[in-house]
């Protein structure tokens, strides 16, 4: 078993408290937590050296995600983005205004609009997911690729219920 961490520290003061209780959900998701905590600062990280904020970053990758020529519908980022039609409006007014995405109709329906990527945008999201993806195997990096692999599995199976 490897060395001791903080939460080995805390859960062993809890038993000692309260060893009446079972502990072992503290023992993945303090972990996972405090895990989270290190992604989140990774991910700012890579995001400002590509001169993005994380919620640009959200935008900007579901477009490009969607493959040339990196358009979708503002209904389309709402759904892989998770948030409300008020606070993507104000997204897309904001990554219009740093000239990263482009408000067009929609070629298709001449009701519809499309955010489209521009050139910039494609140019600071390929950057950011350069070093985030950098970033994010740095983090894993004491684990082998079969380790990686079954806490993967394992995270997916237990994300299953949430998704």
């Amino acid at each position: 078993m490897p060395g001791h961490d903080e939460v080995d520290r805390i859960v062993d003061s809890w038993l000692r408290e309260r060893p009446d209780l079972d502990f072992a959900p503290l023992q993945v998701l303090s972990r996972v937590a405090r895990l989270a905590k290190h992604l989140d600062r990774a991910r700012r990280t890579a995001f400002s050296r590509s001169e993005l904020q994380s919620w640009e970053f959200d935008v900007l990758s579901a477009l490009r995600r969607a493959g040339s020529p990196y358009e979708l519908s503002p209904k389309a980022l709402l759904q892989q983005t998770l948030v409300s039609s008020g606070t993507m409006t104000n997204r897309i007014n904001g990554l219009v205004e740093r000239g990263l995405v482009t408000r067009h109709t929609d070629p298709h329906d001449g009701r519809g609009i499309l955010v489209g990527m521009t050139p910039a945008g494609l140019t600071r999201v390929d950057a950011a997911i350069t070093r985030l993806v950098d970033a994010e195997a740095e983090l894993l990096g004491t684990l082998t690729t079969s380790e990686q692999d079954r806490l993967s599995n394992l995270l997916r199976k237990l994300s299953l219920n949430f998704d």
